[in-house]
């Protein structure tokens, strides 16, 4: 197999038909052997009806279907831990990723490369989801190393050396690029033009962005307990400085007490950054606790791909298992 796609799929029911159609047609002529996996996150609408149909109509889709909604991060897992091919990419579902811009990524690796990043100049998305996104970089050079000049975008190549590697995570919590970023440096990104979503509208709000930046900063980085730890010296610090300051203001009456409105503040302000430290420590512990109890990170419901191959898949799933 020369290439295999990775599509997570949740609320696409309208844009999957046009999805596998513009990749036949980006593809057909440049690549012999190549396949696209479609992995339902459990979607609400009838996007695995219409898996089922394009499978039966386009030969390279491989469809899988999963017991319940586990984020689009584990959906990717399990398309990887099912993809043959020597390069794989993975992309989005809305068509604002355009299947036509694959050969390029996918020839970039063939400079020693591990993956190739699709970089967009300008993202035809909302101001807030364009603020995310850099708030996202900027937390992955400080926690994962990320270089300042690399955009981590959802559309990327990755070659089969690479993908071997990922799928050797078991956590039940886990950031793509996170993953990427513990095996390889050897990273690149092109300039790609970023399309107009075709139908609907984007399926992460605000708390959903919150739980991947929680995903990044506990699952792959000590840092934020170091930074705590910091936190806790320098808070130490300015208490016995003001301490002394005051002891010294009363040994010689300069500072008569007025009132307990400052007491109030910063017994207030002190409590809620003792929680908040608490809570963080306990993240990391949480964290821990479900991936030593092996909370599985998806579990596949039914696979298809079109008469025996449909058998043959799930016996592979079973040989990896």
């Amino acid at each position: 197999m020369e290439l295999s796609i990775v599509v997570p799929v949740y609320r696409s029911s309208k844009t999957l038909p046009n999805l596998a159609k513009e990749i036949h047609n980006a593809l057909n002529e440049t690549y012999t052997h190549f396949e696209l996996i479609l992995v339902n996150d459990c979607s609400p609408d009838n996007s695995w009806n219409v898996i089922e149909n394009l499978s039966t109509q386009y030969p390279f889709i491989m469809g899988i279907n999963l017991r319940k909604n586990v984020g689009q991060d584990n959906a990717i897992l399990a398309g990887l831990n099912m993809a043959r091919g020597e390069t794989v990419v993975i992309m989005d579902d809305d068509l604002q990723h355009s299947p036509s811009d694959i050969p390029a990524l996918c020839d970039k690796l063939e400079e020693e490369f591990d993956i190739c990043y699709a970089h967009f100049p300008e993202k035809k998305q909302a101001f807030w989801k364009n603020s995310g996104s850099w708030l996202n970089g900027k937390l992955a050079q400080w926690v994962i190393a990320k270089p300042k000049h690399i955009y981590l975008s959802p559309y990327k190549a990755v070659t089969g050396e690479l993908v071997s590697e990922m799928i050797k995570y078991h956590g039940p919590f886990p950031y793509i690029d996170g993953i990427i970023w513990r095996i390889t440096s050897r990273c690149t990104q092109i300039p790609i033009l970023h399309h107009k979503r075709l139908e609907g509208e984007g399926n992460y709000n605000l708390w959903k962005s919150l739980k991947i930046w929680s995903n990044l900063l506990t699952g792959f980085s000590v840092k934020p307990l170091r930074f705590i730890t910091l936190i806790g010296f320098m808070t130490s610090g300015i208490s016995f400085l003001m301490g002394l300051f005051f002891l010294i203001a009363h040994l010689f009456d300069a500072y008569p007490v007025k009132g307990w409105t400052s007491l109030a503040i910063s017994l207030s302000f002190f409590s809620g950054l003792q929680l908040t430290c608490l809570g963080m420590l306990g993240e990391y512990l949480g964290r821990t606790y479900l991936r030593i109890s092996d909370q599985p990170q998806f579990s596949i419901a039914t696979i298809t791909q079109g008469g025996l191959e449909i058998q043959k898949a799930i016996s592979v799933f079973k040989g990896k298992d």
